[in-house]
């Protein structure tokens, strides 16, 4: 797999690139943009929260972790794989990165949240071992908060 690094600004281009073929596909199903294409990417490589896959010199798969509303998670605020790089195994080698900074930080458990409608990106996370801990109104948009527990390493 290749290395996952840590964003710089010349990379805000490409972050915003990879969001937007991953999500824009889902606009028509919950009738808006997607938070994830809306985010402040500078503000996020300023505060060290974005990370990138690359090959080729392109960047294939963004992850974007920071802290959540839990003290004991690591929340995966993005996870983002290009639809040209899919299914090279790029979501499992993010989510180990992200399980590998969560045990640095002694985090027990990993969280997430996704758009009630986007109903595949649910599933893949249900079969990865994520579980329901509710629902909310998240500015106009119904979100679904999952969690993970973090496998002993």
């Amino acid at each position: 797999m290749p290395p996952i690094r840590q964003a710089g600004p010349d990379d805000i281009a490409a972050i915003a690139a990879v969001i937007d073929a991953a999500y824009r596909h889902y606009i028509p199903i919950i009738g808006r943009t997607p938070r994830p294409m809306l985010d402040d990417h500078a503000a996020r490589v300023a505060r060290g929260e974005h990370y990138l896959v690359e090959h080729g010199g392109r960047v294939e798969a963004v992850l974007t972790l920071g802290p959540g509303q839990r003290a004991d998670a690591l929340h995966i605020f993005n996870i983002a794989v290009d639809p040209a790089a899919q299914g090279k195994g790029l979501l499992r080698h993010l989510l180990a990165f992200a399980e590998q900074q969560a045990r640095a930080a002694s985090l027990p458990w990993l969280t997430l949240y996704t758009h009630e409608l986007m109903t595949r990106n649910r599933a893949i996370y249900a079969h990865l071992g994520f579980t329901v801990l509710g629902e909310e109104d998240g500015g106009g948009y119904k979100i679904i908060s999952m969690q993970r527990a973090i496998p002993a390493a």
